[in-house]
């Protein structure tokens, strides 16, 4: 348990600090095109800030997942410090941009969480939520690994916990594509370099959360960690 805690302690560490300058950059935007503070709609933005954007956040992905692949040699452990990692550095991103912005006013303030594959919205509440559900996944696989248990998932568990997250997923996506889908196809939806799509998304302003599709995603995943922490300490006995 003592190399857990140091590399918790390590990741943790990393974690923050990269949520840090994650912040740092959403702050300088802001600062450039949101001068008198962010809001709905988005302000216009060139093309090829919104590919550094993409290419931005993709390479967020890589740098937590590469945190898995060095803290671990198994999958599902590396799996784990993924969403550890990934858990730590969207609350902290939180944190940051309320302690150096004052921002957001409330939990129940909307955001941009994320741009790939589409644009995902909702209240700054939802993916803390899920931050906290990261958490209690990749400490139900982390502790007993720790403990020389085989943290495998089986083909089931991961089954309803991709499930779950697509659930999730698409309740950050609905209201925005609702949106979208309002005035193109999906089809047309693909065609990235249609001038018109950077227009209608500009247009967008937050209306209805999808709370209780929101709410079944996470429901499904919490279940579905109870179950795991179930399963992995069934052995004490």
């Amino acid at each position: 348990m003592t190399k857990l805690l140091n590399k918790l302690i390590i990741v943790t560490v990393f974690a923050i600090a990269m949520a840090l300058f994650e912040s740092a950059v959403v702050i300088y935007l802001r600062e450039i095109m949101y001068p008198d503070g962010f809001k709905f709609p988005l302000a216009p933005i060139h093309p090829h800030l919104v590919l550094t954007e993409l290419l931005r956040e993709a390479s967020t992905l890589v740098m937590l997942i590469s945190i898995g692949l060095l803290a671990a040699k198994t999958f599902s452990q590396r799996f784990a410090w993924f969403v550890y990692s990934f858990a730590i550095w969207d609350i902290f991103y939180y944190v940051f941009l309320w302690l150096l912005l004052n921002w957001p006013e409330s939990l129940m303030t909307w955001d941009v969480l994320f741009l790939i594959p589409a644009t995902w919205t909702g209240p700054v509440i939802t993916p803390l939520i899920i931050t906290v559900l990261m958490l209690l996944l990749s400490l139900a696989i982390l502790i007993p690994g720790a403990k020389g248990r085989d943290t495998r998932l089986n083909p089931l568990e991961w089954t309803v916990l991709i499930t779950g997250s697509a659930i999730v997923v698409i309740a950050f996506i609905t209201d925005y594509m609702k949106h979208m889908l309002a005035s193109f196809s999906f089809v047309e939806l693909l065609q990235i370099s249609d001038p018109r799509l950077m227009e209608a998304a500009q247009e967008y302003v937050p209306e209805k959360f999808p709370w209780l599709l929101f709410l079944a995603g996470v429901l499904v995943i919490l279940a579905t960690i109870i179950a795991i922490i179930r399963r992995l300490n069934k052995f004490r006995q």
